[in-house]
């Protein structure tokens, strides 16, 4: 496999056409190499508009998704992240490529440890993998400039909206399958906020996600 021509084939064929246009992001996916976060028996995989499987039932964004939500943040250099569900490291690593810091939740203790291995070797400094359930969000560190949930949730738990800055943006995508829909919620003032729908999607539940503590747009 050409491993270049399947990376610009992503991007032309599967990023591009689903209104992923900002530059910075298109130019990023060049950048940081998705190969290398993906698990060795899936490597083939890496470019395809398919979910990738990380084991105990989770798995990767599909590219186009990845790509969306990064443009759709907006991030600024000097922002601070949170992620919810780190998964193997992948969209962290495009996320500490376009802020100051980011702080990644992963549950799973494998995978705690895989994303911290594939980030170390990606060289990346300014990302902390933390083991822990951010279901309710990670109050260390909050509040957060950009917080992105990297797993579906039913409902959105309002603890996420306490932790996030007033101009901060969230990344969520609420809802049961087959429907969800992937929502940036931007907090206004301290006491209002905006969404804005992106995209219609079905992807897998955060894992352990609550079922409780909801907040309904």
């Amino acid at each position: 496999m050409n491993i270049e021509q399947a990376r610009f084939n992503m991007i032309e064929q599967q990023i591009r056409p689903w209104n992923v246009l900002d530059s910075d992001v298109l130019d990023l996916l060049l950048v940081v190499k998705r190969e290398d976060f993906v698990p060795a028996a899936h490597k083939a995989l890496a470019f395809v508009d398919t979910e990738i499987p990380l084991g105990s039932g989770e798995a990767m964004f599909t590219p186009k998704i990845e790509a969306r939500i990064l443009q759709e943040v907006q991030l600024k250099k000097h922002e601070n992240v949170l992620e919810i569900g780190a998964g193997s490291g992948y969209m962290a690593a495009l996320l500490a490529h376009k802020a100051r810091h980011v702080t990644t939740i992963e549950i799973n203790p494998a995978l705690k440890e895989l994303a911290q291995a594939n980030l170390a070797r990606a060289g990346l400094s300014n990302v902390t993998v933390e083991l822990g359930d951010g279901a309710q969000g990670w109050n260390a560190g909050a509040p957060f400039d950009v917080i992105v949930i990297s797993g579906a949730l039913e409902a959105l738990p309002e603890a996420f909206l306490k932790q996030i800055k007033v101009g901060g943006r969230i990344a969520a995508i609420i809802g049961q399958a087959p429907v969800m829909t992937a929502q940036v919620i931007t907090r206004v003032s301290e006491t209002a906020y905006d969404t804005v729908k992106v995209f219609e999607t079905n992807v897998k539940l955060l894992s352990d996600s609550v079922k409780h503590s909801r907040f309904t747009f």
